[in-house]
């Protein structure tokens, strides 16, 4: 990834809208800004517009649906067989069947192979698809050529594909859904890094207040980041000390993956939309007609959340003949809307409440594993009894200030339950819960990412995230084999107590061989004991408990390729760690007689190591 580009780029590649948001590093330190790149798309056939968001929809047309050539945009040289954006997403609601939507959900999704083509995901027959790595890559090529266009017409260097580019997730993506996420992007002729969704929105904050973040919030506050989007729900808690006279920040938690948002909640508006179709007018809809009034449901949902009291007219094809001019009609009114939404995603609640848990029919549909529990407020108050600390007394330790971040947050009535509900939480508490104003949601993780990286480069606010624990990998000795014992294994320290993450470091640990070419296990530990281990301290013997063994991870690395070699090379290695900021343990394994490399990759937030080691490069 280039270290001196012109341009430091943020890019959220949401699950309704995709953003793009930029540094300029020719201006002055102080005089750094964020801009937000308006991203020309069709909003009709051959008419283009600029937007400040990329809707994150794929119109995939079929045969005389539309003339070819209306589709093209101004870099192409070539008629388009898709499109990208506001008119793939306005199509949506009449073509439902041609649209893909909500890739980035699919991108989760263990339930398939998300680089099969199976978008737009529907039983019925469809006649194109495509997979959600490659619906994500479109929306990456789009905003890549965009950029292009009008950011580097004269200038090769000035290219996207030479700028440093943030890309941001879900903080609640597994390993999988990362690694497809950086998939998507390298196939678009991007290098990126990933950041995570809700520390990319307290850097926007951060940005958008300057030096006068430090008059909102004082030592001792702990910031809850409460993120919905479109597809999944993220929570994090952000604690602010006093580190030697001046305010600090430090990440204390982040939220497990919750497969719940505005997707949800269109689709309940759209079947109570369908019940009232059914009562009003005697009219039931199918399966292709639900899937229209979902995406209609959104449109109105948007508007009516932003403020707009009159009652929102939906309109889906109809599918007989008797159908008045083709269509069939319903309204949907603000106070219906905050009827379905609050009372069923946002409902009061005690902080002792769990998500409730549903037992799964034996046979179901294939479709995406949505949270068992809509109810977001009892997910926050899971999350909120699991990671808080506590006082003497045992009780948590609540949040004393929110920042709201997600397309679905931006509904002020949506803000005032979530402060009731925990408001009601922290009554004991001589304060109330205050709100830390966002500038724009739908725009503040890409310029949160963007300026996260002019941080790292040139020094700024930065949310500290040390590691918590220290972290070591197996080594096996080669001595002689012996009878009923296994060859002993010390413990090379490469993960210090503290290690920041966004740091890499090299691993001084020397003589230590890799097997390639076939398959092998590696041992990984852990301790919260052991806090003084430097990186490359090798423990040849440890007290019980000093150290906890982590599930192993079972892999098979390649053996460099053009190199012939027998089953179970040796290769002399030298070790460096990468501590992601999105809670990954990299290891890398260098050969120390050529460029050739090798990946093993460990997910520090949940209890399991990713199985995905990387390929020899």
């Amino acid at each position: 990834m280039p270290n001196e580009s012109r341009y430091i780029v943020g890019i959220d590649l949401g699950t309704t809208n995709t953003a793009l948001a930029y540094v300029d590093t020719s201006t002055g330190g102080r005089d750094r800004q964020v801009s937000v790149f308006p991203v020309p798309q069709l909003t009709a056939p051959g008419e283009v517009s600029d937007l400040p968001v990329l809707p994150s929809f794929v119109y995939l047309p079929g045969p005389g649906e539309v003339l070819p050539e209306t589709l093209r945009l101004p870099w192409q040289e070539e008629t388009p067989d898709v499109a990208v954006g506001a008119y793939a997403r306005d199509m949506a609601a009449l073509r439902p069947a041609r649209v893909v939507a909500s890739a980035k959900s699919w991108l989760c999704y263990e339930g398939i192979d998300r680089r099969t083509d199976c978008l737009p995901f529907s039983r019925e027959d469809v006649p194109r698809r495509i997979s959600p790595v490659e619906a994500a890559r479109l929306c990456l090529v789009h905003l890549r050529d965009a950029w292009n266009c009008r950011m580097a017409a004269d200038r090769e260097e000035h290219r996207l594909e030479r700028q440093t580019v943030l890309l941001t997730v879900p903080a609640s993506f597994d390993a999988v859904a990362r690694e497809l996420t950086v998939e998507a992007a390298t196939r678009a002729g991007l290098q990126v890094r990933l950041i995570e969704e809700p520390q990319a929105a307290f850097y926007a904050w951060l940005h958008h207040r300057g030096e006068t973040w430090r008059k909102e919030v004082s030592d001792g506050d702990v910031v809850l980041v409460c993120d919905v989007g479109g597809g999944t729900t993220d929570f994090s808690l952000i604690a602010v000390a006093d580190q030697g006279g001046e305010l600090g920040l430090q990440r204390l938690a982040v939220g497990e993956h919750i497969l719940l948002g505005g997707d949800n909640m269109d689709l309940a508006l759209a079947y109570a939309m369908a019940a009232k179709l059914r009562r009003e007018k005697g009219i039931d809809v199918d399966a292709y007609q639900l899937a229209a009034l979902t995406h209609a449901c959104r449109a109105a949902k948007e508007r009516l959340a932003a403020g707009e009291e009159q009652p929102q007219t939906l309109a889906i094809l109809g599918r007989g003949s008797g159908v008045v001019g083709g269509t069939v009609t319903v309204e949907l009114t603000a106070a219906e809307l905050r009827e379905l939404l609050i009372d069923g995603f946002f409902p009061v609640c005690g902080l002792t409440d769990k998500p409730g848990e549903r037992r799964r029919a034996g046979l179901r549909t294939f479709g995406l594993d949505y949270a068992a529990d809509p109810a977001i407020t009892r997910h926050l108050a899971a999350f909120i009894d699991a990671h808080s600390f506590r006082d003497g007394a045992g009780n948590p330790m609540l949040p004393t200030a929110i920042l709201f971040n997600g397309g679905v947050t931006k509904s002020a009535v949506l803000q005032e339950r979530v402060l009731e509900v925990v408001g009601e939480w922290n009554a004991g508490s001589a304060s109330r819960v205050t709100v830390l104003e966002q500038a724009d949601a739908d725009l503040s993780v890409a310029q949160g990412a963007a300026w996260y990286g002019s941080v790292q480069r040139s020094g700024g606010v930065r949310i500290r995230a040390g590691s918590a624990r220290s972290y070591y990998i197996g080594v096996e000795s080669s001595l002689p084999a012996v009878p009923g014992f296994a060859p002993p294994v010390e413990a090379v320290c490469v993960v210090g107590f503290g290690l920041e993450e966004g740091s890499t470091v090299d691993v001084p640990a020397e003589g230590i061989g890799l097997v390639v070419g076939e398959p092998t296990e590696f041992r990984f530990f852990s301790s919260t004991v052991r806090p003084d281990d430097a990186i490359g301290a090798v423990l040849t013997s440890w007290r019980e408990g000093e150290l906890t063994e982590m599930p192993p991870l079972v892999a098979e690395l390649p053996v460099e390729e053009g190199r012939a070699a027998p089953i179970g090379t040796l290769v002399p290695v030298r070790l460096r760690t990468v501590l992601t900021e999105i809670g990954t343990l990299q290891l890398w394994c260098d050969d120390v007689r050529s460029e050739s490399t090798w990946k093993l990759e460990f997910e520090l937030r949940g209890n399991d190591p990713a199985t995905q080691p990387g390929n020899a490069a």
